[in-house]
């Protein structure tokens, strides 16, 4: 998932720095290509901490639950 997003944030970059003229193709009004790619920035980054949050909550959590529990009952 952190190779997609870098990769994904890297053809942003590469496409704001040596693609100007598809960057600033208007879409409709005054928003063009890259403020829409930018908005996407943020999308990508808030679905990804939500797949995390979830992944986390199903398989990780229980997992740590589980080892303290089985500390805590040691002397």
């Amino acid at each position: 998932m952190t190779g997609l997003f870098l990769a994904w944030y890297l053809l942003y970059v590469l496409l704001a720095d040596y693609a100007h003229e598809f960057m600033s193709q208007k879409l409709f009004g005054n928003i063009n290509v890259a403020l829409v790619f930018g908005l996407l920035q943020f999308l990508s980054t808030f679905l990804i901490t939500w797949a995390y949050i979830r992944f986390a909550d199903r398989k990780l959590d229980p997992l740590s639950a589980e080892i303290r529990a089985s500390l805590e009952e040691t002397p």
